[in-house]
């Protein structure tokens, strides 16, 4: 075949490429699509999800089934979205710790965050609270870190599982403070929760929201917060920097991606509705309320931006920590 012929065949076949694509935007949604969240029920990522996927359902039209897929720090549900058909009806809620950690802690996840993903919507974030067992002794980081260097190995954290925000924050925890801590993964956020309510461990780290009710109930003691400003929902509890950790900082960001691939109509009308949902009003003051801090408007490519950028700055320090799941 001529260069001619092989150059108008091309030509052809990316155009059938991007009707094709057209026509499936065109006609989406038309049946129900699926939302993985590769954390447990009560965690952040289930919390958000479902507050959006609800919405998300009225304005699309179609049912947004929500998908619980806790387990090996959320690569089970993010290996599903990366080998799921590129047409939109197969979506996850991804996080810093799937997207970013996950390629440092695991030799093979099941995926690859910039080959295998396409984002959506960049949502936001939340920092974590270190919490202590309410009935304990401590009253504030330096008695842990006293207590570790006593009796080094001897004192243990909770984590929603390995290759979480909770389980990194406790690694860098120990890290800048030269301290032998043993991490403790369960199933989910809530788990690992109660385990520290329990006194079953001696410390966690978790976001924000799925803790306040419990700190202001005083099932949980707050010891401080991992970001570098104190939140507006705990003013009272200090941040680690300005209790002496110097530089320590851990805020977990959030976002939807789906399948690459995806054509770029389905992308933007999702971004687009996504976007509506959260600039609610109400829906902002009730997430406001429990924690969360949303983004200003994000462009799908920003947010991809935001992605390359994390792996860069992230992968190097978690393989130099030597942390690794369990």
């Amino acid at each position: 075949m001529s260069p001619k012929r092989l150059f108008s065949l091309a030509t052809v076949c990316v155009s059938l490429m991007g009707w094709c694509g057209q026509a499936a935007a065109q006609g989406y949604p038309s049946r129900p699509i699926r939302l993985l969240v590769p954390l447990a029920a009560g965690s952040t990522a289930d919390i958000i999800s479902r507050a959006v996927g609800g919405e998300l359902s009225k304005t699309l039209g179609q049912p947004v089934v929500i998908e619980n897929k806790p387990g090996a720090g959320g690569t089970i549900a993010m290996a599903e979205v990366a080998r799921a058909a590129p047409d939109g009806y197969t979506l996850s809620f991804a996080s810093q710790g799937t997207l970013v950690f996950n390629q440092a802690l695991y030799d093979k996840p099941g995926y690859d965050s910039m080959r295998d993903f396409a984002t959506i919507s960049f949502v936001g974030g939340v920092s974590n609270v270190m919490i202590a067992p309410p009935a304990s002794a401590v009253a504030r980081p330096a008695d842990l870190v006293a207590q570790a260097r006593a009796k080094p190995g001897t004192l243990t954290f909770s984590s929603g599982g390995s290759g979480t925000s909770h389980h990194l924050s406790g690694v860098l925890f120990a890290r800048m403070t030269s301290t032998d801590l043993i991490h403790v993964p369960y199933k989910g956020a809530p788990q690992g929760i109660l385990a520290v309510m329990s006194g079953e461990v001696n410390m966690g780290f978790f976001n924000t929201p799925t803790v306040i009710s419990q700190i202001r109930d005083n099932k949980l003691k707050a010891l401080a917060v991992t970001s570098l400003t104190r939140s507006p929902l705990l003013p009272d509890v200090p941040t680690l920097d300005e209790l002496g950790v110097k530089g320590y900082e851990v805020n977990t960001w959030f976002g939807f991606v789906t399948r690459h691939g995806t054509p770029p109509e389905i992308i933007a009308r999702l971004h687009a509705e996504i976007r509506r949902i959260l600039d609610d009003p109400t829906l902002k003051a009730r997430l406001d309320q429990q924690g969360f801090e949303l983004a200003p408007p994000t462009t799908p490519e920003q947010f991809a931006r935001m992605v390359a950028d994390d792996l860069q700055k992230w992968v190097p320090l978690v393989k130099q920590s030597g942390a690794r799941v369990d």
